[in-house]
């Protein structure tokens, strides 16, 4: 009898979820319909937020339509944008950004400004990335190697895992010929199984 009652109310429940939603297309719909026009719906943006307008919402509910509103907006605002290619500045990130935060938070460490703190995020970009000779330069790495002369804990039995199971994929990928670019890889990660071991 307690299953039957639960179908019941998670029926009921879904059939709700479904009124309210097709309630909120209404409004999301109405000021959409109006766009081009100098004349305002009378449900429109104004009736998400006026309770008198639209009383079977609650005020939480109206709030999560004004946000879905919103992102609908900017949804098509970026479409629009892409389908007449022109590229936000704003919406994509910086290519290196955080490569240059991280050479820089290592710098600030070597330097011992006193500005300089921990920071994980670029802690785990440095580990993550150590072994590219592209994101970290030459004369950054033993840099990068005294700083990870300090590793403890956790952070320094990953690193010696991972440094561990790299080095065997180099050694078999090695084997079938030698390649520059794994030549200098292997020679970071044995400095670095020989610093941490």
């Amino acid at each position: 009898m307690a299953k039957q009652k639960r179908k019941v109310t998670d029926v009921t429940g879904v059939k709700n979820k479904k009124l309210k939603k097709a309630s909120a297309e209404k409004i999301l719909r109405a000021p959409e319909a109006t766009q081009g026009t100098q004349a305002a719906h009378p449900k429109g943006a104004a009736a998400c937020r006026d309770p008198e307008l639209s009383p079977e919402l609650s005020l939480e509910e109206k709030r999560v339509l004004e946000r879905k509103l919103k992102k609908e907006r900017k949804k098509e605002e970026r479409k629009r944008l892409r389908e007449a290619g022109v590229t936000t500045a704003l919406g994509l990130p910086a290519e290196g950004a955080g490569a240059q935060r991280a050479l820089d938070y290592l710098r600030g460490w070597a330097q011992k400004h006193e500005t300089w703190r921990f920071q994980k995020t670029r802690q785990t970009w440095l580990l993550t990335h150590m072994y590219d000779s592209d994101k970290v330069p030459e004369e950054q790495f033993p840099t990068l190697l005294a700083y990870l002369e300090g590793l403890k804990g956790q952070a320094r039995e990953l690193t010696v895992q991972k440094a561990e199971a790299l080095m065997q994929k180099l050694d078999e990928a090695g084997a079938s010929g030698p390649d520059p670019l794994l030549l200098g890889k292997t020679q970071r990660v044995r400095q670095v199984l020989q610093l941490l071991s």
